[in-house]
């Protein structure tokens, strides 16, 4: 009895061969292969799966039946074979006949990058809002694939591919699917009400927003914990934290801003997966500073950053204020911190060196601050002074004749917001 039940257990365990086609139309786009595989190592083994080989195929385009070609499809089943691998995990994304193809040659579940991203997405959504968004995703992606993905849903034993909407769900007819899509996508909506209202409410009481946003496993976590006492969940993985934290932060001068961390980035990002967490995103586009935090030991640094730039651009968030974090430099060799771009606006630190997230609260504050002003209010316009208190910190207050004068540290949105009240009795 034992034993058969260590034999089942270790059929569920995915056992996988992964797979990248290099095309002369990638080789020509610059994308790195060999950085984007290694990814797909790394999502694989965070999603609980053991990898047992890679196999990597060139092709002038891809093979309309079988993606890598009827050759390669043999030299894969003879690895699965040798190796007894139970699962193939695709680099790029395949279509639902090419899928059909595979499972049927190969007799091995057969998962693309986009759906192993989905499975881990599914593993770690924890609040309503997270599990909706990744249900809505994996609906969306395997509505036009369902007559493909025979043995994905009927192989017992579970692993990726087959967690979020479930089995039975994904046997249903299509229509039933759609009714679930429109279904998810009304739930999603009232969320998104509540959190734009959630987000005045904020905006309202004057509170400033500031988001982490970067690359997954940069190390954003980990800095919102350090900076606020924060008991965000931090693991060396990809894709650790899912669902958008914030946390209160008190800057050097006592004023307070509330920082957000965010679901970290990665190249090819599926398409779904941004159109159903767009909501949860917009704390990057709704802040008023985004520290863009990267991860200064990666070899992939810049195509890296790149990558977050991008996904700000289509958010609507590449124009927002930035201040770049190169975190981790304690696990750089020392001409990668040689390397890393100096001056303002790019700070070198360690998550974990006590003086280094001083001077983020330092550069947080000085970022958001536009600098010392002085007003002279007439004594009567109490309006005017209680004004003064919300556009910034005062630094100094004295009386001349019937006039308080002020000297304030602004806050540069906030007095861009309700400044214009106050210009008439600005002290040159």
């Amino acid at each position: 009895m034992a034993n058969h039940l260590h034999e089942t257990n270790s059929e569920m365990k995915d056992r996988a061969i992964l797979v990248s086609l290099v095309t002369d139309q990638v080789k020509r786009s610059g994308l790195n292969t060999e950085h984007s595989l290694q990814e797909l190592v790394q999502l694989s083994e965070t999603a609980g799966v053991e990898v047992l080989e890679v196999i990597t195929q060139n092709r002038e385009t891809p093979d309309s039946r079988w993606f890598i070609g009827k050759g390669k499809v043999e030299e894969l089943r003879m690895a699965i074979d040798a190796l007894g691998a139970n699962t193939a995990i695709f680099d790029q994304e395949l279509s639902g006949a090419q899928v059909r193809n595979l499972e049927e040659t190969l007799d091995v579940k057969i998962i693309d990058r986009t759906q192993l991203i989905l499975d881990i997405f599914a593993q770690r959504a924890k609040t309503r809002e997270g599990i909706i968004q990744v249900e809505l995703a994996q609906h969306s992606y395997l509505l036009p694939r369902l007559s493909g993905h025979g043995k994905n849903l009927s192989r017992l034993g579970g692993g990726i591919g087959t967690r979020g909407p479930g089995e039975s769900k994904l046997e249903t007819d299509r229509r039933h699917i759609r009714d679930r899509i429109s279904d998810l996508k009304r739930q999603l909506d009232e969320i998104t009400k509540h959190r734009v209202l959630h987000r005045e409410r904020r905006k309202k009481s004057g509170a400033i927003q500031v988001a982490l946003v970067g690359y997954t496993n940069a190390g954003k976590s980990t800095l919102l914990n350090r900076l606020t006492a924060a008991d965000v969940y931090i693991e060396n993985q990809l894709f650790a934290t899912l669902d958008p934290t914030s946390r209160v932060l008190e800057l050097p001068s006592g004023k307070e801003v509330v920082l957000t961390d965010t679901v970290g980035f990665i190249q090819n990002l599926p398409h779904d997966l941004v159109a159903a967490f767009r909501a949860t995103l917009e704390e990057a586009n709704e802040a008023e500073l985004i520290l863009h935090v990267v991860d200064a030991s990666s070899p992939m640094r810049d195509e890296q950053m790149q990558v977050v730039s991008k996904i700000l651009q289509e958010l609507g968030a590449g124009d927002t204020d930035q201040l770049t974090i190169f975190n981790k430099i304690d696990a750089c060799e020392p001409q990668q911190q040689e390397m890393l771009p100096a001056g303002e606006g790019n700070l070198k630190i360690s998550a974990f060196n006590e003086s280094d997230l001083e001077r983020v609260k330092l550069a947080i504050q000085n970022h958001l601050s536009g600098g010392a002003v002085k007003f002279r209010i007439p004594a009567e316009r109490g309006d005017l002074s209680s004004l003064i208190y919300r556009i910034g910190d005062v630094v100094e207050q004295s009386v001349e004749d019937h006039d308080l004068l002020y000297e304030v540290h602004v806050n540069r949105a906030d007095y861009e917001k309700h400044g214009y009240q106050l210009k008439e009795y600005l002290i040159p």
